[in-house]
């Protein structure tokens, strides 16, 4: 009742107020709580970082990698030398002119948070400032995928930031928030949990090709953007069909057959790489899921259809059951290694659970109840398990929390955790050194602490492959790898569509949101 009564007071105001100058309303699916892409890797983050920081290179829709931030790029025939030039025209949002030292510190700054950067980084001699506007990387060994790694668009973005700022502890958030992107960032104006406010960055000068996905121009046309919280998700249909929200990241999945006939609303169709793919995150670094057969048993006892039932989506944004790391109907598909995945069912893990030595350990169940996604994945995958013999300690409580206690290598005695289901963008897994379900492999900073040193070998040729040939059959080992080691169990692939007014237009299409080129008819 209480967010009802604040949308509609929310809904009261903007009546007095020309169209012309209302913002425009977001409501995303998690609440915004932290403001450094570095650290955290909820959505939130990631839409804030689009808005405020620019990255110096970004795909388009079909996949393709553009110079952002950059003029452009050499590479010297031997393909170890790598030379980049800033486009003129940038500026921080102090007033400062960005440089090649302001990007060498933020590249180093995200290579120690980031299993792509440090993959990179470990190929690399030298990374150099050559004067204010270029910058070089001089690879000690082949690397394929040098433009892709300061492209990467999942967790951990490489947003660029001041120099002063990426000297700060890549473990810790910066507090200042100065970027070069399209929006400003009223911090003084931030209200967790409530609200945070944006407004056009007048020093930003976007590149004047088209937008597409995150490369092109990112032409700021609204003048503000309110990202508001309202935790209920009835009520942010609600006021999404009244006019009070204009966008919504994600539309309540109960509402969104509701939401497609309204005429008023605009639905998304997410398809492949688009989707998401929800998972569960195991923790290998404690009893009892440091037993390999243990976690074969709960990837066994993990049935898709019935997870993909219970999310109450429209049968054209659900697939059944998915078995690759890389999603379905996606370029990356296969069905490698799957064949565990193909068994899966409560008998099946019962008899797999009997055969580890599993002693009824508890397994402790972090299960974010508050997210519209998270809580009925966690609600039948937690049954599911217990069908399969697994002593399940649930606890339940929102998104942050979960986040926060993933962090922790106790034991469950003390405090640990066991598993938690999250759910993945599909544009995170499509590129093996990217896919955080194998390349935080013995990785310190994912939660989970998966190891497989033939996963490791894995990557590393994959990291020199040179033909799209030996990229497929890598991937495939991969992905072959991880199933037989059980990184993560999949628990199905789905489309979480967002959801805007009908009068909105140059919405960009893709996997998360971005407001560059969005303005009101």
């Amino acid at each position: 009742m209480k967010n009802a009564i604040a949308a509609g007071l929310f809904g009261l105001a903007l009546a007095a107020t020309p169209a012309a100058a209302q913002p425009l309303r977001v409501s995303l699916n998690t609440e915004l709580q932290i403001l450094d892409p570095l650290v955290t890797t909820i959505n939130a983050t990631r839409v804030f970082a689009y808005l405020v920081f620019d990255t110096l290179v970004g795909a388009d829709e079909e996949g393709n990698y553009k110079p952002q931030m950059l003029e452009g790029w050499q590479v010297s025939e031997d393909r170890l030398t790598w030379t980049f030039t800033l486009r003129d025209g940038l500026a921080w949002s102090d007033g400062s002119a960005v440089t090649a030292e302001d990007c060498v510190a933020s590249i180093r700054r995200w290579a120690q948070r980031e299993a792509l950067g440090g993959q990179l980084m470990a190929a690399t001699q030298e990374l150099r400032v050559l004067d204010p506007k270029r910058f070089e990387f001089r690879l000690n060994r082949p690397f394929a995928f040098v433009v892709e790694a300061l492209g990467k668009s999942g967790h951990t973005i490489p947003v660029m930031m001041p120099a002063r700022l990426a000297a700060n502890d890549p473990h810790k958030p910066v507090t200042e928030i100065i970027g070069s992107g399209p929006y400003l960032f009223r911090q003084s104006e931030w209200r967790p949990g409530e609200r945070a406010s944006f407004v056009r960055n007048p020093a930003y000068r976007p590149r004047s090709e088209p937008p597409s996905a995150l490369a092109g121009g990112k032409v700021p046309k609204m003048e503000r953007i309110e990202l508001v919280s309202i935790a209920d998700q009835a009520t942010r249909a609600a006021a999404l069909m009244a006019g009070e929200l204009d966008f919504l990241e994600i539309a309540p999945l109960d509402f969104v057959e509701r939401l497609r006939r309204n005429r008023n609303v605009v639905v998304g169709k997410p398809r492949g790489i688009d989707q998401f793919l929800a998972v569960v995150n195991i923790n290998h670094a404690v009893p009892p899921f440091d037993n390999p057969k243990i976690r074969q048993a709960l990837q066994a006892a993990i049935l898709q259809p019935e997870v993909m039932a219970a999310m109450g989506l429209p049968e054209d944004l659900i697939v059944p059951t998915c078995l690759s790391i890389y999603m379905c109907n996606a370029p990356g598909s296969t069905d490698a290694g799957s064949a565990p995945l193909q068994q899966a069912g409560t008998a099946r893990a019962r008899e797999l659970l009997r055969a580890s030595g599993y002693n009824n350990e508890p397994v402790v169940f972090l299960h974010a109840q508050a997210s519209a996604l998270l809580n009925p994945i966690g609600l039948v995958v937690s049954d599911q398990l217990r069908r399969a013999g697994f002593n399940v300690d649930l606890r339940s409580t929102d998104y942050a929390t979960v986040a926060q206690h993933r962090l922790s290598r106790a034991p469950v005695a003390q405090g640990g955790w066991s598993v938690a289901p999250i759910v993945l963008n599909g544009i995170d897994l499509a590129n093996p050194l990217n896919n955080p379900l194998i390349s935080y492999n013995c990785s310190p900073v994912q939660p989970g602490w998966y190891c497989d040193l033939g996963i490791t070998e894995l990557m590393a040729k994959y990291s020199e492959a040179a033909t799209p040939d030996s990229q497929r059959e890598l991937a495939d080992k991969l992905q072959a790898a991880a199933h037989r080691n059980v990184t993560f169990a999949i628990a199905g692939q789905f489309g979480g569509p967002a959801a805007w007014r009908a009068n909105l237009q140059g919405v960009v299409p893709f996997a998360f949101p971005v407001f560059w080129g969005v303005e009101r008819k």
